[in-house]
């Protein structure tokens, strides 16, 4: 979903998240519910040394980007293949988001053992 000033921002129950070339962005948080998964993944990419950024990007960045994943309490970090019919990448999951989710697997073990 795109915000009012049209940046990509959100969707119904979930945030979403691209990867380009090895950033990792997400939208400011403006128009958005800010979610503890949303904060999590950022929060891990930082301690890792995975750049990421809160910012405002368009639809078209979206399109051009490597990959896409989304986060949410049920779904933790789901990865997106395709948008408007646009494969994302090479339509599977990328290694970034990969690389989060074993960061975040990691994390909520660590928290409930």
């Amino acid at each position: 979903m795109l915000d009012i000033n049209g940046f990509v921002n959100t969707t119904n129950a979930c945030n979403f998240f691209i990867v380009r070339k090895g950033e990792v962005w997400t939208s400011t948080g403006d128009y958005c519910m800010n979610g503890i998964t949303r904060q999590k993944v950022i929060d891990l990419c930082r301690d890792n040394d995975i750049p990421v950024y809160e910012r405002n990007y368009s639809l078209v960045d979206t399109y051009g980007a490597d990959e896409a994943f989304l986060t949410g309490t049920f779904g933790a970090q789901t990865p997106v293949s395709e948008i408007d019919g646009r494969v994302i990448g090479n339509g599977n999951l990328g290694p970034i988001t990969k690389r989060i989710q074993e960061l975040y697997k990691d994390l909520i073990q660590r928290t409930c053992a």
